[in-house]
């Protein structure tokens, strides 16, 4: 168990706000003692307390690793700038805070720091193994270790509630006075579980009304044009030379994971052991440490190579090596019930590039970088053997043949600072290498009304054809409510009547939309009653409610307490958001970044910080 607790000790280190009695907990960020340890030291100042270098690298780091947990490509340069500002909003929140801490005089007593560690474990002690039985959290077991704890997790633990205990005060304070209504609880529940059914006339103006109804003149023209600027700003865009070269495993890659394949496959013919191969070859962290055992799954459970596989191997024997999207499997069936269920362990080579392989790959994008520096890309990419494209890149959707989004690359084009003949370093995205050369940049602009034109007559167009429509979808609804079937009547109009349903008011309804006029309306009759022309989605409706399905009281009472919790802590979120806006507004925050971080031969002389 001890063990086990030292795994778990990383909540130490994270200062987590958490608001005791089943609210929420939110983050507060790093160290927030202000004291300088660095080799930059002070790097800003917040009301006067200073910013250290170690607190802004530390919560960096933390947002860093967060970020190369969650996605498998190289985090870009654009990422980076994003983080390093996370980082600096999040020590100077936790500045803040602890201002605000003193400021209030909000304390903590040693009675109360006893009753939380008795009564309230830190998050990740709860979810700890140590302290389960049966998979859920065992109070006793948590207890029983407190009483046995060293001094030093003990002056750990005590630290911890000494952070979290006035945060959770300050967030009561901040959040004090909400109060969620059972009625707004159940106009909530209704939106999500109360459904209609419709039947509905859809007048297509776009089709049914012609261009020859409709007359647009040049004042509506320059008149919309004038009104509409924003809508014809083009992007800059740039004429670039891109080269791009995966890094995908070549051939022969694929052909070396084969032969490894099969010299494990023979190494436990020759009587190693499939499961302790397993634990030292295989790559699926899943199972390898169960020596690659898959448990019983049942036919069609598996992707289709590996169910093949499986279901058509001798029991007991080792596979030749299947290849699927994930790697090369080696196949070891135990038992297999039929074509109904098997137990099999494997082994997972993923389709990786050698060593070998991989240093070539990296040489080749050093030495293509190495080379556009003093040649154009072009004849550094026919140096190496690669292959060139001439292509138009557009700033808001920066796209390279070969390679893909190129954001980091479109950054490096669309910078003031680069000119024409540039040759860019070599970038890299999940996939590719890639470098790019501009020969030419237009920048940004609107375009004048005479290249608008077109535009802005089909715009106009179709703001008059759905404005006829609805005046046609006006008549058809008043011939309705004299006392005609909308059938009848939308047949002598030439259109037919369409159904939809039963949808909740949150859903996409084919035909109607999401969220929009056209399902509000659907809601807002009764059974049998139909709408006036309803504007929505550049079309015009006329609906009646055929059906309605009331939301279940009963059911709502049943989980109504837990929807208070999650309502109250939407508001807590929202409410702690603003707050914490509002202290940054009054703050005097003296960010000294760019100066102090700077490269030496960039640095200017740093003005005093009071």
């Amino acid at each position: 168990m001890m063990e086990q607790l030292r795994r778990s000790t990383k909540w130490i280190m994270i200062l987590v706000a958490l608001a005791f009695g089943g609210l929420m907990f939110f983050e507060w960020g790093m160290d927030i003692t202000g004291q300088t340890s660095g080799s930059f030291g002070e790097i800003g100042r917040v009301n006067g307390t200073p910013v250290s270098y170690d607190q802004y690298m530390a919560s960096y780091r933390n947002l860093y690793d967060q970020l190369a947990q969650f996605q498998e490509e190289p985090i870009t340069n654009a990422q980076n700038s994003e983080l390093e500002d996370q980082a600096w909003d999040e020590v100077v929140n936790s500045i803040l805070i602890q201002q605000e801490l003193q400021r209030r005089r909000i304390i903590v007593t040693d009675e109360e720091v006893q009753t939380a560690a008795l009564l309230s474990p830190p998050p990740d002690l709860i979810s700890s193994p140590a302290f389960q039985t049966d998979g859920v959290f065992d109070i006793t077991k948590y207890q029983q270790f407190l009483a046995t704890a060293d001094n030093l997790t003990q002056l750990q633990l005590e630290a911890y509630y000494r952070d979290v205990i006035p945060r959770g005060k300050l967030l009561r304070q901040v959040s004090s006075g909400i109060y969620v209504s059972d009625a707004e609880l159940w106009s909530a529940y209704k939106d999500l579980n109360e459904r209609a059914s419709v039947s509905y006339v859809s007048f297509e103006p776009l089709t049914r009304v012609s261009d020859d109804e409709i007359e647009i003149s040049a004042a509506e023209v320059s008149r919309y044009y004038n009104d509409n600027t924003d809508e014809f700003l083009v992007p800059a865009s740039a004429g670039v030379i891109s080269v791009a070269f995966t890094k995908a495993p070549t051939p022969a890659d694929t052909a070396a994971v084969m032969d490894r394949a099969l010299e494990i496959r023979q190494s436990i013919l020759d009587g190693e052991d499939f499961g302790d191969v397993a634990m030292r070859e295989s790559t699926d962290e899943a199972t390898a440490p169960d020596g690659g055992d898959l448990g019983v799954f049942s036919q069609g459970t598996m992707v289709s190579q590996f169910d093949s596989a499986v279901f058509a191997a001798s029991v007991g024997r080792v596979t030749e090596p299947v290849r699927t999207s994930f790697g090369v499997h080696l196949i070891e069936v135990s038992e297999r019930w039929g074509q109904d269920s098997a137990q099999a362990r494997h082994i997972l080579l993923p389709m990786a590039r050698t060593d070998e392989s991989e240093i070539d790959l990296l040489a080749t994008a050093d030495s293509l970088e190495e080379l556009g520096e003093s040649m154009p890309l072009t004849d550094a990419a026919v140096s190496l053997g690669l292959e060139t494209d001439t292509v138009d890149l557009i700033e808001t959707l920066p796209i390279v043949p070969g390679a893909g989004d190129v954001a980091e690359g479109g950054e490096w084009v669309f910078d003031p600072e680069t000119m024409v003949g540039d040759v860019s370093p070599v970038f890299e995205n999940r996939t590719t290498f890639y470098a790019i050369e501009v020969v030419s940049i237009d920048l940004a602009r609107t375009l004048s009304i005479e290249e608008a034109e077109v535009a802005i007559r089909g715009n106009i167009g179709t703001d008059k054809k759905v404005a006829t429509a609805l005046e046609e979808a006006r008549e058809l609804a008043a011939e309705v409510h004299a006392g005609r079937t909308l059938a009848e009547v939308a047949r002598e109009f030439g259109l037919e009547v369409r159904d939809a349903g039963p949808f909740a008011r949150n859903d996409f309804v084919p035909g109607l939309g999401r969220h929009n006029a056209a399902v509000g309306t659907a809601f807002g009759l009764e059974v049998g009653e139909v709408s006036d022309a309803v504007e929505a989605n550049r079309n015009a409706y006329v609906i009646e409610r055929t059906g309605s399905e009331a939301a279940d009281s009963l059911a709502w009472l049943e989980q109504v307490d837990v929807q208070r919790v999650q309502a109250v802590g939407a508001i807590q979120q929202q409410r702690l958001t603003q707050w914490i806006e509002a202290l940054r507004a009054n703050a005097n925050i003296a960010d000294r970044r760019e100066q102090v971080l700077a490269p030496a031969e960039d640095q200017l002389p740093l003005p005093p910080v009071f």
